[in-house]
């Protein structure tokens, strides 16, 4: 990295070398692995997303059951888990008449989980 300082008598300087001591850059993932990272991470971004990932880390529920223990309207519950589902976060299954959903992959209420732990620590 270049640095350019003014001196005192107006002359520019510059410095190519910039070292800060620290240990060497660790290797990135391919692109579209942090693309797709970013992707389930902005699915997994809204309260009531998170919330029903929490409803979902224990067992399979369907619709009817996350609105009630969620205390919000069927459609909103819907619409977030149409997003979780595109996502990859969830999977629906048909048991007769509903639909059960759940996670895909535990790893993910792990994330989660982290997250309200960690902002949980921050407002104690």
């Amino acid at each position: 990295m270049k640095i350019v300082s003014t001196l005192a008598d107006g002359r520019v300087a510059t410095d190519d070398t910039h070292d800060h001591g620290g240990a060497p850059y660790p290797d990135l993932p391919p692109r579209e692995v942090l693309d797709t990272s970013g992707d389930l991470l902005r699915a997994l971004a809204a309260p009531m997303r998170i919330a029903i990932v929490l409803q979902l880390r224990e067992s399979a529920r369907c619709v009817h059951e996350l609105v009630d223990a969620l205390a919000v309207a069927q459609p909103l519950v819907s619409q977030h888990l149409r997003i979780l589902k595109a996502a990859g976060v969830v999977a629906g299954e048909r048991s007769g008449r509903e639909v059960m959903y759940r996670l895909v992959d535990h790893h993910l209420a792990d994330i989660v989980v982290a997250a309200v732990t960690h902002a949980g620590e921050a407002h104690e």
